[in-house]
């Protein structure tokens, strides 16, 4: 009798407002093997205590180590890619997701990309990039249309 193989999802995103949509998607993905890869700070080090957690570095563009942290945290999502192997990577955003798309994508796993709540009318700059590669891509507002053409609508995840 062959045994069939859970579904393995990386849920993914920056802190903040990003972090909090991103777990609006937990009772979809809990009958999955799922797991939260987010960057690491004092609000949200109790995540672990709930969910299977690994911490990034907070990473900010206008930062001066903001290369440092881009580099730990791709050698971070290298591995944590290594260790997990998921099937789907499903993120909100924002920078620090970059590196762990990217190299899912070089990987061969599926990439699901959803457009931050907060963005009505102009599209971010990790969805402009992730766009390009995404196997699925989700916008919140009808308005981002005329930026992601092949972008699919399908509401708001509040």
């Amino acid at each position: 009798m062959k045994m069939e193989r859970k579904l393995k999802v990386c849920l993914i995103s920056s802190t903040g407002g990003h972090l909090a949509q991103l777990l609006q998607l937990v009772p979809v993905v809990q009958k999955y093997n799922y797991f939260l890869v987010t960057e690491k700070n004092k609000t949200n080090l109790s995540l672990s205590n709930k969910y299977r957690t690994y911490f990034l570095t907070q990473q900010e563009r206008k930062n001066l180590s903001f290369l440092f942290q881009l580099c730990s945290n791709t050698v971070k999502s290298f591995f944590i890619l290594l260790k997990e192997k998921p099937d789907v990577i499903i993120t909100t955003g924002a920078g620090s997701v970059l590196p762990m798309c990217i190299l899912g994508k070089i990987l061969r796993k599926k990439i699901v990309f959803i457009e931050s709540f907060a963005k009505i009318s102009s599209p971010t700059l990790t969805g402009r990039i992730i766009y390009k590669f995404a196997d699925q891509f989700y916008i919140q507002w009808e308005e981002l249309q005329k930026y992601y053409p092949k972008a699919k609508y399908r509401g708001v995840i509040y």
